[in-house]
């Protein structure tokens, strides 16, 4: 591992005036959570930075608050805490139940977040020291070489899969992000926020990035719309398919959110993780759902129209079915919740 220098800010303001003065200086820094995955990435070279900003060290950013608007969860609260919160649990199944599907207990205790949103791919070509795209060349080697995990939507020139269980769930839920980066002369704080369907990019968009946010920008927390006090009730679940019990990604996982009134589903998303470089929404399946009354058949058609379009490459073309039969399944559970 490259040597480095701990900053520890007392503020979020601060924390991007580290950021800020290391680039003035031709340093590199990065931000820094719970660092399951960058500390990681550091101890095999594949990020080299000279300054880690410790955003742990920053009171109230794992915080959790309702109000009118919505729900506010901090970026830097744990994947623990965030799906054993009782209001998450309530409102917001999907949120909680992806959380609860990503890597082991020990894992889940430290990662946050915004960390967790923001990991960069587990391609073993990116993590193994190739030239890859994501690391700085101008080759993907999974499109002729072992490609049995990568994309079979939105692939190219990059395969990658976002690996993210809480991305796909959080894409579903309409969620807003909210990023904090310097701004003026003075580099002053400022914010934006972005909804989780633009924060996370195609390899077309920039082949190296997997998101909108710049080198100097943090994601700070994740905004949830509120739960509508209509006749429309909210049901929501995230299942997910792993080639092996824990600590692993999703080879395939969907996460689903219905407004259901009177049997008949009013609104739908639909959002696939692990099939492509970004969470991958089906408006088409939505589209079909809607309108509808949830039956057995519905989700079965809706299992076939999910691979429309779908592109495999030479040693991921399980992945197709896989993918149909995840989707069949996770909507027949809503023909028993919503009867």
């Amino acid at each position: 591992m490259k040597s480095f220098t701990n900053a520890n800010p007392k503020d979020l303001a601060q924390a991007l005036a580290f950021v800020k003065q290391a680039q003035a200086g031709g340093k590199t820094a990065v931000f820094a959570g719970g660092g399951s995955d960058l500390l990681g990435q550091m101890k095999e070279r594949i990020v080299t930075p000279d300054v880690l900003v410790h955003l742990t060290s920053i009171k109230g950013l794992d915080q959790i608050k309702e109000d009118k608007n919505g729900v506010t969860i901090g970026g830097l609260i744990t994947l623990d805490a965030l799906s054993r919160h009782p209001l998450i649990r309530r409102k917001y199944a999907v949120l909680a139940e992806a959380c609860d599907d990503v890597a082991t207990p020990q894992i889940r205790n430290v990662a946050t977040l915004a960390g967790n949103l923001a990991q960069r791919p587990w391609c073993w070509y990116y993590r193994n020291g190739f030239a890859c795209f994501k690391a700085g060349g101008n080759t993907c080697y999974s499109v002729s070489g072992e490609n049995q995990f990568h994309a079979i939507f939105g692939g190219g020139p990059s395969h990658i899969v976002h690996p993210s269980d809480t991305a796909p769930a959080l894409v579903a839920l309409d969620a807003k992000f909210r990023i904090a980066g310097p701004s003026g002369v003075h580099g002053e704080r400022s914010e934006r926020l972005v909804p989780a369907a633009e924060f996370f990019t195609l390899p077309t968009v920039n082949v190296s990035r997997e998101n909108v946010l710049k080198d100097d920008e943090a994601l700070v927390a994740v905004v949830l719309p509120p739960v509508r006090d209509d006749k429309a009730g909210a049901l929501s679940t995230y299942h997910k398919i792993m080639d092996r019990e824990a600590w692993t990604h999703a080879v395939v996982s969907a996460a689903v959110v219905l407004h259901i009134d009177k049997d008949v589903v009013r609104e739908a998303r639909v959002v696939l993780g692990g099939v492509a470089p970004i969470p991958w929404r089906l408006p088409e399946v939505e589209k079909l759902l809607t309108g509808q009354r949830m039956t057995a058949e519905l989700a079965a058609k809706a299992g076939e129209l999910a691979v429309a379009g779908a592109r495999p490459l030479a040693k991921n073309g399980y992945k197709v079915p896989l993918t149909q039969a995840m989707v069949k399944r996770t909507l027949e559970g809503f023909v028993t919740k919503s009867a």
